[in-house]
């Protein structure tokens, strides 16, 4: 399987849960330098919300 962990190469957002007991884990990094972990899945959600509403798709595609 591909790394698929996010870099500044390759931005983007990263959430894996391995099994249901399990703590969910993100990894983010956007192109604007912003970079962000969270472990359990309270964390995890909170990542993945507010890079949605502040990073990645909320910049626009060719902006910075």
């Amino acid at each position: 399987m591909a790394d698929l962990t996010p870099s500044s190469d390759r931005p983007g957002l990263h959430v894996s849960k391995p099994s249901p007991s399990a703590p969910a884990r993100a990894s983010a990094v956007c192109h604007c330098g912003a970079t962000a972990t969270a472990t359990g899945d309270t964390q995890v959600r909170a990542l993945v919300e507010s890079y949605t509403a502040n990073h990645g798709p909320a910049h626009g595609k060719g902006s910075k």
